[in-house]
Parts: structure tokens; C-alpha cells; sequence
């Protein structure tokens, strides 16, 4: 967090790309761009942060990719017809997937297997996580100060963290607990 400060927008976006490069060992960065947005500038947060996380998010892409060669021939037939129907809700899907706290690599990893157009999975991408960070940065500036206002950290970051780690753990267990399978039939049955 401190370097993220520090080095202000060109450190949220080494932040979000070092937070989503990692498959493995989640990094919090949605909480840095949080907290990030108290000090600085929302909208120029958001394009510096989204940048970094939209990168990081195609490393799973290019795995997937360079990963194809180790794909059998019977699953690449599985593929194909995968990418027919994802052809039709695939830039929804992927821009569905950057906006919320959706696991992205489990998307991105497929779509370079695939060989999915590169262009037409990042440019949805890289929209969901401006837009996502915008929120975010703009979720920050505005209830931090109320944080620290209510529960009268001041000059201590301790508690307002706290806080809003809290906060923010509730509005990704939130997303969570939507049946998006539930959500989207009930969409496709509407469109019917």
C-alpha cells in the first residue's frame, strides 16, 4: 500500500498487474485501489489501475495459449465447438468477469487455449477493469473519510484498513452468493 502511495498512479498500476499476475497467491489489489482512492484522482486511478489488472489478466490468456500444444486432439475438437458458442456472449462474458470479483484466469486460461481473438478478449477486459477500478477508487473516496469518521481513526490507517477489508469481503461474498447460472437463464429466458 505504501508503495502503491508513494509512486501514486504509475504504483496502482504495478500493484494491479503484480495482484492479478499471480494464480496462485491472490494479491489484495482491489483493496489498494480502495484505499488509493482517497488521495488520488478517481478517474485517473481507475485508467492506471484497470491498465495494470487488464495486463496482468491476458498472462492467463498467453498460458492458455502457449499451452495449446500440450492440448490432445480430442479436446481441441471439445474446444472448437466451445468457441463457436463463445463467439456469441464471449465480450459480455469476459467484460462480466473483469468488472466483478469473478475468478478472470479461469476465463482467460480457455479463451488462449482456444486461440480466441486476443483483441476481442482484452478490449473487454481492460473496459471491465477501468470501470471496476473507477468504482472502486470512487468507493474510497467517498466512505473513507466517513470510516474515519465514525470509528475515529484520524491520522491511523490500521483501523479504516480494517474496515474496509471488512467491507469489501462482504461485497465479494455478496457476489458470490448470486447463482449467475440461475441469473443468466433467467435472462436467456426473458429474451424468449
Amino acid at each position: 500500500m505504501s508503495m502503491a502511495l508513494q509512486y501514486g498512479y504509475i504504483g496502482a498500476f504495478v500493484a494491479c498487474l503484480i495482484g492479478t499476475l499471480s494464480i496462485i497467491i491472490p494479491i489484495p489489489y482491489t483493496l489498494i485501489i480502495f484505499m488509493l482512492g482517497k488521495w488520488l484522482d478517481p478517474f485517473l486511478l481507475a485508467l492506471s489501475a484497470g491498465a495494470g489488472s487488464a495486463l496482468g489478466e491476458i498472462s492467463g490468456y498467453i498460458m492458455g495459449f502457449l499451452g495449446r500444444a500440450f492440448v490432445g486432439d480430442e479436446r481441441k475438437k471439445k474446444m472448437e465447438y466451445a468457441l463457436k458458442v463463445f463467439k456469441r456472449y464471449g465480450s459480455v462474458t469476459i467484460f462480466i468477469f473483469a468488472l466483478t470479483p469473478l475468478p478472470d484466469d479461469l476465463l482467460f486460461i480457455p479463451l488462449g487455449i482456444m486461440r480466441y481473438s486476443f483483441i476481442k478478449a482484452f478490449i473487454p477486459c481492460i473496459a471491465g477493469k477501468i470501470l471496476m477500478s473507477l468504482i472502486l477508487s470512487f468507493g474510497g473516496r467517498l466512505s473513507i473519510g466517513l470510516i474515519e469518521t465514525i470509528f475515529g481513526c484520524g491520522e491511523s490507517a490500521l483501523p479504516s484498513m480494517l474496515v474496509t477489508t471488512i467491507l469489501l469481503a462482504l461485497i465479494i461474498v455478496a457476489m458470490f452468493k448470486i447463482d449467475w447460472e440461475k441469473f443468466l437463464a433467467k435472462e436467456k429466458d426473458e429474451e424468449k
